[in-house]
């Protein structure tokens, strides 16, 4: 099966230098969210904040081509400060409750923006 990238309500197609969601061979690969909402910035409040706002990306971006959180098989967390991985896991948590993916997170020096936290995601069809 050759790669398609579906369209998303409210992105032109060209309008970001990347593809926000690519579906190959029954696999969805969605870019690294951020917590902003589209079109906003960083949501106030801190990590936890931010990590909700991540997660409501992810699932909207799910929901357009017909997939939920519970067909999310594997995520990568980026942190800035990994003394903030207890307040992401918290919500994280809250999204997947069971049945959880395989994850990684990884502690990195710095994210575009002023993002403390960015989470890309693989789910099945």
């Amino acid at each position: 099966m050759p790669k398609t990238v579906p369209q998303i309500p409210g992105l032109a197609p060209g309008q970001l230098p990347f593809s926000p969601v690519v579906e190959a061979n029954g696999l969805v690969f969605l870019a690294g969210q951020v917590g902003a909402p589209p079109g906003g910035d960083v949501v106030p409040g801190g990590t936890a904040a931010e990590t909700r706002q991540v997660l409501d990306n992810v699932g909207r971006l799910l929901h357009a081509v017909g997939l939920d959180y519970a067909d999310v098989v594997r995520c990568t967390v980026f942190l800035v400060d990994m003394a903030d991985f207890a307040a992401m896991n918290e919500v994280y948590r809250e999204y997947f409750p069971t049945d959880m993916p395989v994850r990684a997170t990884v502690g990195v020096s710095a994210l575009a923006g002023s993002f403390r936290v960015e989470i890309d995601v693989t789910a099945a069809r």
